[in-house]
């Protein structure tokens, strides 16, 4: 659906396409967290949840280049991404961090910070 097009869509239909939480996002953006083994990003998402921060975690364990960003992969869109990482990514709320998601490069623990 193009923007501009919700007008000819039945109204329920069109604000939930136009609304921020609505499943019109064509870009996020998202930090994430990337390790080689299951128990470390379950680790990870462990501290996570105690408290500890995201961005610390991913510039003390990420093995990715984004680590020393504290994981900031900045906006993207559907296609940018491994299937896995954008299936799980593009159906998050804003804000959640995600259980690991296995993709060719390891496990990722995912945090979405923004869609637009």
């Amino acid at each position: 659906v193009r923007s501009g097009s919700c007008q000819q869509l039945p109204q329920p239909v069109c604000l939930k396409l136009s609304s921020p939480s609505g499943f019109m996002a064509t870009e996020v953006r998202a930090s994430h967290i990337l390790v080689d083994e299951r128990q470390k990003a379950e680790n990870i998402v462990e501290q996570i949840e105690n408290g500890k921060d995201f961005e610390e975690l991913a510039r003390e364990a990420s093995t990715c280049p984004s680590s020393e960003d504290g994981g900031d992969l900045g906006y993207f869109g559907k296609g940018d991404m491994v299937k896995p990482f954008e299936r799980k990514v593009f159906d998050m709320d804003e804000g959640e961090v995600s259980s690991p998601v296995k993709t060719k490069f390891g496990f990722h623990i995912i945090r979405k910070d923004d869609e637009r």
